[in-house]
């Protein structure tokens, strides 16, 4: 019997499955778009390092989940045969579904089913809302666990999806067990190279630096804070559309001096990022399907103890004061970093951030979601 994990494209989706390898054979399936993927019929495995996976490729035909598409070609059926090839007891072997676009294959799967959410699908660009809450409610049904990673995504399953409440449980996203520091960091550590000649104290933001982020508010949190530097870890290259939004980014961009964009860096380097600013700030822009999920680098910096400033853009942050201070404006932006340079930088929260952090790993939330499925199966005995 092995897990099968449809689909793990994303980072955070790689960093689970190979979390719940380490409690169970997985089969690890990521799909690679192609225009002509419906005439393509190969599949082959690729093993990953960083984190260390191994993933079946197989081809996927582009615009497969959306009309006309979705109703001409019998995808789910096409996938279903493909995963079942390779199962030798498909009937004791959980599925595991990241998306409501494989609702057909969910239902033709002859084992368990777990639906693992980990954005408001319906709330990204061009989608079909009414389709994807069609999908979303066959996956609901099917389904013996259901585990969004937010609350909000789990209250509109239940009231719109007609998910059944006994079903949900909240599993959110994590960091790396290694991340986790043996003591509290009281104060920042020893700056990777890139970093070593930028001026103390540093500000620090990484993560894909693209339209989820609030760049009217950072950039007059920048223009008010001369004797602060500036660190953005994280690619660059994601187009905005919000015109202010993206002239706020490419003024930034181009600064210098005390404002340093780093590009794009290792997942598995991020922790030491993290762990030398001063300060780490989250400054999402709230707005859908942002709003509604995870905020996976809340659980980077608070592995790193760091003190955390973050703007109102995730649902999900609201509720972790003290952890972190949660900021509207650059003003606040201005005042919480003074009040900071006044305690040396340290909040008084770092053994908090530490102690949380042991609950926030990968490893911790596969453990949840295959308690959940157990016990699904426990109450479908019963």
């Amino acid at each position: 019997m092995s897990w099968q994990i449809l689909d793990t494209n994303s980072i955070w989706l790689k960093e689970f499955a190979c979390a719940l390898r380490r409690l169970t054979p997985t089969r690890n399936w990521c799909p690679e778009i192609r225009n002509f993927g419906c005439f393509e019929d190969w599949q082959k495995s690729v093993c990953l390092s960083d984190p260390n996976i191994e993933m079946i490729q197989f081809p996927l035909q582009r615009g497969y989940g959306r009309p006309p598409l979705a109703q001409v070609l019998p995808t789910g059926k096409m996938i279903s045969h493909r995963m079942l090839r390779g199962c030798t007891t498909p009937e004791l072997s959980p599925l595991m579904c990241t998306a409501p676009f494989y609702a057909p294959v969910a239902e033709r799967w002859p084992g368990p089913v777990i639906y693992y959410l980990t954005d408001l699908t319906r709330k990204y660009a061009g989608m079909n809302e009414a389709r994807i809450l069609a999908l979303d409610h066959r996956m609901c049904r099917i389904a013996r666990a259901v585990c969004p990673n937010s609350s909000r995504i789990a209250d509109y399953l239940c009231a719109e999806a007609g998910c059944d409440r006994a079903k949900v449980t909240v599993i959110p996203n994590a960091t790396r067990g290694q991340n986790l520091l043996p003591a509290p960091l009281l104060s920042p550590a020893a700056p990777p190279e890139d970093l070593a000649d930028l001026p103390r104290p540093i500000v620090g933001v990484i993560g894909n630096l693209a339209s989820n982020m609030d760049w009217m508010l950072i950039a007059d949190a920048v223009n008010k804070t001369s004797h602060v530097s500036w660190a953005f870890v994280g690619p660059t290259d994601a187009r905005i559309q919000d015109a202010n939004e993206h002239r706020a980014r490419e003024i930034l961009l181009g600064r210098g001096g005390r404002i340093r964009f780093l590009g794009r860096r290792k997942y598995g380097e991020l922790r030491d990022y993290a762990r030398t600013f001063d300060v780490a700030l989250l400054p999402y822009k709230k707005h859908e399907p942002t709003y509604s999920g995870s905020a996976t680098r809340f659980y980077e910096h608070l592995a790193a103890c760091r003190p955390m400033l973050a703007s109102r853009g995730f649902h999900e942050l609201l509720s972790k004061e003290p952890l972190l201070k949660l900021v509207d404006t650059g003003d606040e932006i201005v005042s919480a970093l003074d009040y900071l340079k006044g305690q040396g930088f340290s909040d008084g929260c770092e053994e908090l951030r530490w102690r949380a952090s042991q609950e926030g790993t990968w490893d911790v939330r596969a453990r949840a979601l295959m308690a959940a499925a157990t016990q699904s199966d426990q109450a479908k005995v019963a």
